[in-house]
């Protein structure tokens, strides 16, 4: 009798994806000033190198969630945990450590300081440190703005006064100053709203950039359907709540949906 053949052994199943850590969660958000609510059981889970964009009409919440993410406003009731730390759990000198070691801001006016030089400016933030060791020229806060403005396109002009450089070319700036203590969540405010289109696209593309596998995670609030469709994820906010969230939308689905709120 012939011998029996034996059956192949089963292909191996292929590792899974390792799931990125979460920059920042909400749960169960609410924040009420005075005897008005303003946000109302926000639940929301970023991961690390992930782009979410919060749109939504005025008065919807937006900038108290962007506060409340930040740790710089109080929930009424639910969690913020931002890196890991429960926000509300922590005094207010450990809430402004989290935010500088682990926060990077990008805002509509940028608030860069007109006395000091571009990259006096970026690192600020590693200046202000009490904690920071200065090491070497490379290594030390200067070194460290250098390799920001370099990935923002602006080492050529570190020594330069922030009045000097064109809207666009400070915005990157600002854009470096949020990137060079290597955080782990970006929140960007209105970051283009004051600028051209083709300027705006220059910004906007350096944010997408940011949120790579292993790069920080970007949160923006805007109210340019073009900005957040840059973002992977497009959150719409109406009267305090979550009213719906698209998967890459185009500009023209995220017209549509801000039309229904």
């Amino acid at each position: 009798m012939p011998g029996r053949t034996s059956a192949p052994p089963p292909a191996p199943r292929p590792a899974p994806r390792p799931v990125p850590p979460l920059a920042l969660e909400l749960d169960g958000v609410s924040r009420s000033h005075s005897t008005r609510r303003v946000l109302h059981h926000v639940d929301l889970a970023l991961p690390r190198g992930r782009f979410l964009a919060v749109m939504g009409r005025s008065g919807s919440g937006k900038s108290t969630l962007l506060a409340c993410a930040a740790g710089l406003d109080r929930p009424t009731s639910g969690t913020v945990t931002l890196g890991g730390a429960d926000v509300a759990a922590l005094g207010e000198p450990e809430r402004t450590r989290l935010r500088r070691e682990r926060v990077g801001f990008v805002f509509q006016d940028l608030n860069l300081l007109p006395a000091l030089t571009v990259r006096e400016n970026v690192a600020l933030p590693l200046l202000l440190d009490e904690r920071h060791v200065p090491g070497t020229p490379h290594t030390g806060p200067f070194g460290r703005a250098d390799r920001a403005l370099e990935r923002v396109g602006l080492l050529d002009r570190a020594d330069a006064p922030p009045a000097e450089l064109s809207g666009g070319q400070r915005q990157r700036v600002a854009v470096a100053r949020a990137l060079v203590t290597a955080p782990e969540l970006i929140l960007a405010d209105e970051p283009t709203g004051a600028l051209d289109p083709v300027t705006a696209q220059e910004v906007l593309g350096l944010l997408r950039s940011t949120a790579a596998p292993d790069g920080p995670a970007v949160l923006m609030v805007t109210h340019d359907p073009v900005a957040a469709a840059v973002a992977d994820r497009t959150l719409f906010l109406a009267e305090g709540r979550i009213a719906a969230v698209l998967e890459r939308p185009s500009p023209g689905a995220i017209r549509t949906e801000l039309a229904r709120w």
